[in-house]
């Protein structure tokens, strides 16, 4: 299994750097655009919709998102965009971790792959966004989801003792949250000490260290419900991945659940004027 995670991981290293930084943006975007699609195929069999369909939503997930591109462009500022999703994403997060997996099998099948669809389209705009606001703004953004996930599994190993939600995933506690808190904090103030150029952290920064402090918690926390997110809808589902698209990795959805919120959050934090 380590074998194969680690040559997936290269392989997918391979493709994903070199686009991220190339001089211009379209590579990165085009490669991420295709994994997208394979996300969309992965929600709709997570929520009953299987075979052939499945590949339809995928597709026209990413042919709606080509065609979006193609008219309005990717470099266009949305800021309400990025404020409408950030009510949707919090409003969601605290619904479907309230009501649980009984609440999330309620709800009838095709709004769940709706709404899906749009957030994971959503989220790949805002990351295309990102990366033409500049590689250290995508990085500084994706960089905070990886290391509250690394921190709170290490904080979790080290000092996990209560649960943070053990009817949706029994291994995280609130000791491996908080770690993860600690971690994306260092994070930040260890980006700002470098002075890495225009970032998630300096445009945080720049509203002053209250606000600063409650960005960087905000995006800590829908990086973990993110997570927690998927990890009900797996269970709905009665799978443990999302799929094996990357092996030994799981899914594309695997990779890409705390992003999910977080990326149009992190945008809409730093289109704030």
């Amino acid at each position: 299994m380590l074998k194969q995670r680690v040559i997936t991981a290269l392989v997918l290293l391979a493709f994903l750097l070199p686009a991220l930084f190339y001089p211009s943006p379209e590579p990165f975007c085009a490669l991420t655009l295709v994994m997208i699609v394979g996300a969309g195929w992965e929600w709709a069999r997570l929520n009953g919709v299987h075979g052939l369909l499945a590949w339809v939503c995928g597709l026209a997930l990413g042919v709606v998102l080509a065609a979006m591109w193609w008219q309005v462009g990717l470099d266009v500022a949305t800021p309400w965009l990025w404020q409408a999703v950030a009510l949707i994403w919090v409003l969601l997060a605290a619904w479907m971790l309230r009501r649980g997996v009984p609440g999330w099998a309620g709800v009838p099948r095709v709004p769940r792959l709706l709404v899906g669809l749009v957030l994971i389209g959503v989220a790949w705009w805002a990351m295309a966004q990102a990366r033409y606001m500049g590689v250290g703004m995508l990085l500084s953004m994706m960089l905070l989801v990886w290391m509250a996930d690394i921190a709170a599994y290490f904080g979790g190993k080290a000092f996990g003792k209560r649960k943070l939600a053990p009817a949706i995933s029994p291994g995280k506690s609130w000791e491996g949250a908080y770690s993860g808190g600690v971690g994306v904090l260092l994070l930040a103030l260890g980006w700002l000490w470098l002075g890495s150029g225009d970032s998630l952290y300096a445009r945080l920064w720049a509203m002053g260290p209250v606000l600063f402090l409650l960005g960087v918690a905000f995006l800590t926390c829908m990086s973990v419900a993110g997570d927690l997110i998927e990890s009900l809808v797996k269970r709905s589902a009665g799978v443990k991945d999302s799929s094996q698209l990357l092996p030994g990795h799981g899914g594309v959805l695997d990779r890409v659940d705390a992003l999910l919120p977080v990326m149009p959050l992190a945008m809409m934090l730093v289109s704030y004027q």
